[in-house]
């Protein structure tokens, strides 16, 4: 195997690399996002109608446990895409961040304690600016840790969209595997695991910006 570590193929291919790089984030991370925008209504319903959440919530656990490379592989004779199309990976990694948020949001709406939203009705609070003002703030905190989880596990999921021929980091990993080249593989597999946890970090930072609040509480307690 070439060990060639880590010249002369690391400064003869840094383009390669920052491409690669870029093509991952977008892979990865915009299912993220459309996850994180579409499972916090279907969370407040679930969280708002026990019969939305009995069968919402156990629908999402099926979905969860669907491996990502059975999804990958089915996308593109239920959506007619090509075999070589990002949506083969973006779909299934939606539908995956879909079902794990789903469930994490749910609870966080849960835990937010009753008293605090009849508080919130008894002073004219309306559904929708209750949600909104009162109950989406307080679940902000859980809701995060389930995005930091569902950001994370992208990262390394995406690099199975390889195995069908799509870009990525992944794409680096079997082209070294192909060509027998660790250096390759192995600053491939360096680069997923730094862009996670700069992710992960960046969202911890995030959720305690935005909830000062949370903050406060620990500060008072210690």
């Amino acid at each position: 195997m070439n060990v060639d570590w880590p010249w002369p193929w690391l400064p003869r291919n840094v383009d390669k690399i920052a491409e690669a790089t870029g093509d991952h984030l977008y892979l990865a991370l915009l299912p993220v996002l459309f996850g994180l925008v579409v499972s916090i209504p279907l969370g407040w319903a679930a969280s708002r109608w026990p019969a939305v959440r009995l069968v919402l919530v156990p629908l999402a656990g099926v979905l969860y446990t669907i491996p990502s490379l059975a999804l990958i592989t089915l996308v593109p004779l239920l959506i007619g895409t090509k075999i070589i199309d990002p949506l083969n990976v973006q779909v299934p990694l939606a539908i995956n961040k879909i079902a794990l948020l789903v469930r994490s949001d749910t609870d966080a709406l849960l835990a937010v304690p009753g008293e605090v939203t009849a508080a919130a009705t008894a002073v004219g609070f309306r559904p929708t600016k209750r949600f909104l003002s009162v109950e989406l703030p307080l679940a902000i905190p859980v809701i995060v840790a389930g995005l930091r989880v569902a950001a994370v596990s992208a990262m390394s999921l995406t690099a199975v969209g390889a195995l069908i021929g799509i870009g990525g980091l992944g794409g680096l990993i079997t082209e070294g595997f192909r060509r027998n080249n660790a250096v390759e593989m192995v600053i491939s597999i360096a680069l997923i695991v730094v862009i996670a946890l700069i992710i992960d970090a960046f969202l911890l930072a995030a959720g305690k910006l935005i909830t000062p609040w949370t903050r406060a509480r620990q500060g008072a307690t210690r």
